[in-house]
């Protein structure tokens, strides 16, 4: 279950939860960071006790992480949740994991970390391009696009080139079409006047909550601090614009965050639109038409 940021979805999902003996399993690539529950609107410690929740704040915002990563942990989460009898509720609004997770795009494999060591190792021990010129000798035409400055994206590229199989061909990822898991995809739509209102508000909850000093202990540099709201209070903290400007940049900022989660699932293959009054009503009855829930 999909929607734009402040659409309601997080709380939709925990009262789907209750009624269907069900678990929450997170879709969203910032609030599986640790320690930044403001920024993030990640689900309160009052929620996550309520109903369980699954791939939500347990990564250092240090770290990167792939859609194809969230993949294969998404499928270990729900077919454990499955084992022991129950529903699971994929809930976030980052549009490229559920496409992911979904089957509706092809992904190079997650990463293999002991490789990856064994890699930067080597990047140590020898002349800057050396990687590069490794990936031009097994993969010519990707080495080509790119330079061999980008030391990021030639690591990873060879990474996933070291681990294909001895066919040549990349393993690919699971997804939930892969290992035959039914499935209803639904997006939460809200109109324009009410998301505004609901954005204006969770910016104000999240400035009193302690957004900036969360977004200066995460600090500029990390991999997660590209979420929308923290440079925003960081340029605040640096005191390069007044408290007024930081509101008003948060919201502008998440308002257009919202139009592109919009943008992205009307595209999604097969996502059912929920505009009601009563959302919960509504993917109740999906859930038991579409999916067989009782």
């Amino acid at each position: 279950m999909a929607g734009a940021t402040a659409s309601g979805k997080t709380q939709l999902a925990i009262e789907l939860a209750r009624r269907f003996n069900a678990e929450i399993v997170g879709a969203d690539s910032r609030q599986i960071y640790r320690g930044m529950p403001i920024g993030t609107a990640a689900p309160t410690a009052a929620q996550r006790t309520a109903v369980p929740h699954h791939l939500i704040d347990f990564l250092d915002p240090q770290q990167r992480y792939s859609a194809a990563q969230f993949s294969y942990d998404a499928i270990e989460c729900i077919s454990d949740i499955h084992a022991r009898g129950k529903h699971a509720i994929v809930t976030g609004g980052t549009g490229f994991y559920i496409r992911a997770l979904s089957g509706d795009v092809a992904l190079a494999p997650p990463g293999d970390a002991g490789l990856r060591q064994r890699l930067s190792v080597e990047a140590r021990l020898h002349e800057p391009d050396f990687l590069h010129q490794w990936l031009a000798v097994r993969e010519p035409a990707r080495a080509a696009s790119i330079a061999p400055a980008d030391r990021y994206r030639v690591m990873r590229s060879l990474e996933v080139s070291l681990m294909q199989n001895p066919s040549g061909t990349a393993l690919s990822p699971a997804s939930l079409i892969d290992i035959g898991i039914s499935f209803a995809k639904v997006f939460i739509d809200v109109d324009d006047a009410t998301l505004e209102k609901r954005i204006a508000a969770r910016v104000d909850a999240m400035l009193a909550d302690g957004l900036t000093e969360e977004a200066e202990r995460i600090g500029p540099q990390a991999v997660a601090a590209s979420a929308v709201g923290y440079l925003q209070a960081l340029a605040y903290v640096r005191g390069w614009q007044t408290f007024d400007e930081l509101r008003r940049a948060i919201i502008r900022a998440t308002r257009r965050y919202a139009k592109r989660q919009r943008t992205w699932f009307r595209s999604e293959p097969q996502t059912i639109w929920v505009r009601s009054n009563n959302p919960l009503s509504d993917v109740e009855k999906l859930a038991r038409e579409k999916l067989g829930w009782a």
